[in-house]
Protein backbone atom coordinates (compact mmCIF):
# COMPACT_ATOMS: atom_id res chain seq x y z
CA UNK A 1 0.00 0.00 0.00
CA UNK A 2 1.13 3.04 -1.13
CA UNK A 3 1.76 6.13 1.07
CA UNK A 4 -1.06 9.03 1.00
CA UNK A 5 1.76 11.67 -0.19
CA UNK A 6 3.16 9.13 -2.88
CA UNK A 7 -0.72 8.72 -3.87
CA UNK A 8 -1.37 12.31 -4.26
CA UNK A 9 2.02 12.88 -6.20
CA UNK A 10 1.01 10.01 -8.32
CA UNK A 11 -2.21 11.60 -8.82
CA UNK A 12 -1.20 14.82 -9.90
CA UNK A 13 1.19 12.78 -12.04
CA UNK A 14 -1.50 11.16 -13.83
CA UNK A 15 -3.24 14.61 -14.11
CA UNK A 16 -0.89 16.12 -16.16
CA UNK A 17 -0.47 13.33 -18.35
CA UNK A 18 -4.34 13.82 -19.17
CA UNK A 19 -3.86 17.40 -19.84
CA UNK A 20 -1.54 16.64 -22.50
CA UNK A 21 -3.39 13.52 -24.16
CA UNK A 22 -4.50 14.27 -27.76
CA UNK A 23 -8.51 15.45 -28.53
CA UNK A 24 -9.08 11.66 -29.63
CA UNK A 25 -7.67 9.74 -26.69
CA UNK A 26 -9.56 12.31 -24.25
CA UNK A 27 -12.63 11.41 -26.34
CA UNK A 28 -12.45 8.41 -24.99
CA UNK A 29 -12.23 9.51 -21.35
CA UNK A 30 -15.88 11.02 -21.91
CA UNK A 31 -17.06 13.66 -18.97
CA UNK A 32 -14.05 13.16 -17.19
CA UNK A 33 -11.41 15.06 -19.45
CA UNK A 34 -13.67 17.47 -20.16
CA UNK A 35 -14.83 18.41 -16.59
CA UNK A 36 -11.72 18.08 -15.27
CA UNK A 37 -9.19 19.55 -18.12
CA UNK A 38 -10.93 21.95 -20.44
CA UNK A 39 -11.86 23.78 -17.14
CA UNK A 40 -13.18 26.77 -17.66
CA UNK A 41 -11.78 28.19 -14.06
CA UNK A 42 -8.62 27.95 -15.48
CA UNK A 43 -9.21 31.43 -17.12
CA UNK A 44 -10.72 33.11 -14.80
CA UNK A 45 -8.02 31.85 -12.16
CA UNK A 46 -5.53 33.01 -14.74
CA UNK A 47 -6.94 36.22 -14.72
CA UNK A 48 -6.94 36.48 -10.88
CA UNK A 49 -3.27 35.82 -10.63
CA UNK A 50 -2.60 38.89 -13.23
CA UNK A 51 -4.78 41.22 -10.64
CA UNK A 52 -2.38 39.84 -7.60
CA UNK A 53 0.33 40.77 -9.63
CA UNK A 54 -0.43 43.78 -10.85
CA UNK A 55 -1.55 44.75 -7.07
CA UNK A 56 1.90 44.09 -5.90
CA UNK A 57 3.30 45.68 -8.81
CA UNK A 58 1.46 48.77 -7.62
CA UNK A 59 1.81 48.87 -4.41
CA UNK A 60 5.54 48.55 -4.84
CA UNK A 61 5.58 51.38 -7.12
CA UNK A 62 4.07 53.58 -4.93
CA UNK A 63 5.50 52.38 -1.86
CA UNK A 64 8.75 53.75 -3.63
CA UNK A 65 7.16 57.11 -4.64
CA UNK A 66 6.18 57.85 -1.04
CA UNK A 67 9.84 56.79 -0.38
CA UNK A 68 10.83 59.67 -2.77
CA UNK A 69 8.62 61.84 -0.84
CA UNK A 70 9.77 61.36 2.08
CA UNK A 71 13.28 61.75 1.03
CA UNK A 72 12.65 65.18 -0.45
CA UNK A 73 10.94 66.28 3.00
CA UNK A 74 13.68 65.80 4.88
CA UNK A 75 15.91 67.76 1.96
CA UNK A 76 13.56 70.16 2.46
CA UNK A 77 13.58 70.30 6.02
CA UNK A 78 17.18 70.38 5.93
CA UNK A 79 17.27 73.09 3.51
CA UNK A 80 14.91 75.54 5.23
CA UNK A 81 17.27 74.99 8.55
CA UNK A 82 19.87 76.03 6.51
CA UNK A 83 18.68 79.09 5.10
CA UNK A 84 17.63 80.28 8.61
CA UNK A 85 20.13 79.61 10.36
CA UNK A 86 21.99 82.39 6.95
CA UNK A 87 18.88 84.29 7.99
CA UNK A 88 20.25 85.29 11.54
CA UNK A 89 23.22 86.49 9.97
CA UNK A 90 21.84 89.05 7.80
CA UNK A 91 20.22 92.38 7.88
CA UNK A 92 16.85 94.16 6.90
CA UNK A 93 15.73 92.82 3.39
CA UNK A 94 18.34 89.70 3.33
CA UNK A 95 17.66 88.33 6.63
CA UNK A 96 13.60 88.85 5.46
CA UNK A 97 14.18 87.18 2.76
CA UNK A 98 16.17 84.44 4.14
CA UNK A 99 13.71 83.76 6.44
CA UNK A 100 11.20 83.70 3.90
CA UNK A 101 12.88 81.01 1.76
CA UNK A 102 13.21 78.87 5.03
CA UNK A 103 9.11 78.88 5.48
CA UNK A 104 9.13 78.20 1.73
CA UNK A 105 11.25 74.74 2.15
CA UNK A 106 10.05 74.41 5.95
CA UNK A 107 6.10 74.59 3.89
CA UNK A 108 7.98 71.83 1.49
CA UNK A 109 8.17 69.49 4.30
CA UNK A 110 5.12 69.89 5.72
CA UNK A 111 3.06 69.55 2.36
CA UNK A 112 4.73 65.89 1.67
CA UNK A 113 4.66 64.99 5.22
CA UNK A 114 0.58 65.91 4.96
CA UNK A 115 0.34 63.84 1.64
CA UNK A 116 2.14 60.81 3.29
CA UNK A 117 -0.57 61.35 5.88
CA UNK A 118 -3.09 60.87 3.53
CA UNK A 119 -1.53 58.43 1.37
CA UNK A 120 -0.66 55.68 3.78
CA UNK A 121 -4.53 54.70 4.44
CA UNK A 122 -5.16 54.62 0.63
CA UNK A 123 -2.30 51.86 0.93
CA UNK A 124 -3.47 50.09 3.72
CA UNK A 125 -6.22 49.71 1.76
CA UNK A 126 -4.78 48.25 -1.23
CA UNK A 127 -2.66 45.71 0.98
CA UNK A 128 -5.85 44.66 2.51
CA UNK A 129 -6.36 42.94 -1.20
CA UNK A 130 -3.19 41.60 -1.58
CA UNK A 131 -2.07 40.52 1.55
CA UNK A 132 -5.66 39.07 2.73
CA UNK A 133 -7.89 38.43 0.21
CA UNK A 134 -5.25 37.03 -1.92
CA UNK A 135 -3.77 34.25 -0.05
CA UNK A 136 -7.32 33.38 0.96
CA UNK A 137 -8.39 33.15 -2.37
CA UNK A 138 -5.17 30.86 -3.18
CA UNK A 139 -6.29 28.53 0.11
CA UNK A 140 -9.36 27.83 -1.27
CA UNK A 141 -7.67 27.25 -5.02
CA UNK A 142 -5.36 24.86 -3.36
CA UNK A 143 -8.10 22.88 -1.84
CA UNK A 144 -9.94 23.04 -5.24
CA UNK A 145 -7.36 21.80 -7.08
CA UNK A 146 -6.23 18.55 -4.71
CA UNK A 147 -9.97 17.97 -4.58
CA UNK A 148 -9.59 17.92 -8.46
CA UNK A 149 -7.07 15.69 -8.91
CA UNK A 150 -8.55 13.45 -6.03
CA UNK A 151 -11.80 13.01 -8.50
CA UNK A 152 -9.29 12.67 -11.32
CA UNK A 153 -7.66 9.37 -9.65
CA UNK A 154 -10.94 7.77 -8.71
CA UNK A 155 -12.19 8.24 -12.84
CA UNK A 156 -8.72 7.08 -13.71
CA UNK A 157 -8.84 4.00 -11.80
CA UNK A 158 -12.45 3.26 -12.77
CA UNK A 159 -11.27 3.80 -16.28
CA UNK A 160 -8.42 0.83 -15.68
CA UNK A 161 -10.49 -1.54 -13.72
CA UNK A 162 -13.33 -1.36 -16.42
CA UNK A 163 -10.24 -2.10 -19.12
CA UNK A 164 -9.27 -4.62 -17.26
CA UNK A 165 -12.55 -6.41 -16.83
CA UNK A 166 -12.95 -6.07 -20.73
CA UNK A 167 -9.32 -7.10 -21.28
CA UNK A 168 -10.38 -10.13 -18.85
CA UNK A 169 -14.15 -11.20 -20.64
CA UNK A 170 -12.51 -10.91 -24.28
CA UNK A 171 -9.66 -13.49 -23.47
CA UNK A 172 -12.59 -15.73 -21.53
CA UNK A 173 -10.58 -15.06 -18.30
CA UNK A 174 -12.37 -14.92 -14.78
CA UNK A 175 -11.15 -11.85 -12.92
CA UNK A 176 -10.73 -12.39 -9.43
CA UNK A 177 -11.84 -9.64 -7.72
CA UNK A 178 -15.55 -9.73 -10.31
CA UNK A 179 -15.69 -13.79 -9.30
CA UNK A 180 -15.63 -12.41 -5.17
CA UNK A 181 -18.31 -10.07 -5.74
CA UNK A 182 -16.24 -7.09 -7.21
CA UNK A 183 -15.97 -5.34 -3.78
CA UNK A 184 -13.19 -3.06 -4.77
CA UNK A 185 -14.81 -2.10 -7.38
CA UNK A 186 -17.88 -0.68 -5.92
CA UNK A 187 -15.94 0.80 -2.94
CA UNK A 188 -14.08 2.70 -5.87
CA UNK A 189 -16.96 3.65 -7.20
CA UNK A 190 -18.24 5.14 -4.18
CA UNK A 191 -15.24 6.84 -3.61
CA UNK A 192 -16.11 8.64 -6.82
CA UNK A 193 -19.04 9.65 -6.10
CA UNK A 194 -17.79 11.23 -2.73
CA UNK A 195 -14.93 12.82 -4.80
CA UNK A 196 -17.42 14.07 -7.21
CA UNK A 197 -19.74 15.73 -4.86
CA UNK A 198 -16.67 17.35 -3.24
CA UNK A 199 -15.01 18.90 -6.59
CA UNK A 200 -18.39 20.25 -7.61
CA UNK A 201 -18.68 22.03 -4.42
CA UNK A 202 -15.13 23.85 -3.92
CA UNK A 203 -15.81 23.96 -7.91
CA UNK A 204 -19.02 25.97 -7.14
CA UNK A 205 -16.81 28.26 -3.68
CA UNK A 206 -14.07 29.17 -6.54
CA UNK A 207 -16.18 30.58 -9.09
CA UNK A 208 -18.54 32.76 -6.07
CA UNK A 209 -14.97 33.78 -4.38
CA UNK A 210 -13.37 34.55 -8.12
CA UNK A 211 -17.02 36.65 -8.61
CA UNK A 212 -16.67 38.42 -5.58
CA UNK A 213 -13.09 39.45 -5.88
CA UNK A 214 -13.51 40.59 -9.22
CA UNK A 215 -16.33 42.52 -7.99
CA UNK A 216 -13.86 44.20 -5.46
CA UNK A 217 -11.13 44.70 -7.36
CA UNK A 218 -12.88 47.11 -9.96
CA UNK A 219 -14.79 48.89 -6.95
CA UNK A 220 -11.87 49.30 -4.49
CA UNK A 221 -9.17 49.67 -7.49
CA UNK A 222 -11.30 52.51 -8.73
CA UNK A 223 -12.41 54.12 -5.50
CA UNK A 224 -8.61 54.26 -3.91
CA UNK A 225 -7.09 55.34 -7.03
CA UNK A 226 -9.59 58.32 -7.15
CA UNK A 227 -8.37 59.00 -3.58
CA UNK A 228 -5.01 58.52 -4.42
CA UNK A 229 -5.14 61.35 -7.63
CA UNK A 230 -6.99 63.86 -5.24
CA UNK A 231 -4.57 63.37 -2.45
CA UNK A 232 -1.21 63.87 -5.19
CA UNK A 233 -3.30 66.53 -7.26
CA UNK A 234 -3.89 68.09 -3.38
CA UNK A 235 0.04 67.73 -2.53
CA UNK A 236 1.05 69.88 -6.12
CA UNK A 237 -1.29 72.45 -5.39
CA UNK A 238 0.13 73.27 -2.12
CA UNK A 239 3.62 73.55 -3.17
CA UNK A 240 2.62 75.19 -6.43
CA UNK A 241 1.07 77.87 -3.76
CA UNK A 242 4.35 77.43 -1.44
CA UNK A 243 6.31 78.46 -4.21
CA UNK A 244 4.34 81.46 -5.93
CA UNK A 245 5.14 82.82 -1.89
CA UNK A 246 8.27 82.24 -1.84
CA UNK A 247 9.29 84.31 -4.84
CA UNK A 248 11.76 86.85 -2.85
CA UNK A 249 14.50 87.03 -5.31
CA UNK A 250 16.68 89.16 -6.01
CA UNK A 251 18.21 88.85 -2.88
CA UNK A 252 20.29 92.14 -1.69
CA UNK A 253 23.32 90.48 0.14
CA UNK A 254 26.15 92.86 1.93
CA UNK A 255 29.38 91.60 0.17
CA UNK A 256 31.68 93.21 2.30
CA UNK A 257 30.81 91.49 5.24
CA UNK A 258 31.94 88.21 3.15
CA UNK A 259 34.92 90.10 2.06
CA UNK A 260 36.01 91.72 5.54
CA UNK A 261 35.24 87.76 7.12
CA UNK A 262 38.04 86.43 4.42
Amino acid sequence: MLSPPTLTVMKKVKHKCIERMSSGTADKLGLTRAVLCNDDLAKKLEEFERNSKFYKDMIVRAHFLLMDFNAAAVVNKGMGDLFAQIACREKCAANEAFTQFADTHRNYHRAAVEFQKKAAPIMNKLGTYLNKAVPDMKLTIKKYADAKFEYLAYCLKIKEMDDEEYTFNSLDDPLPRVEDGNYEYRVVLSCRAQARAHFLQLRSDVRVKLQLLNSKHVQDLTEQLEKWTKVLLQYYEDALAVSQKGNVFPIDIDLSTVVDAQ
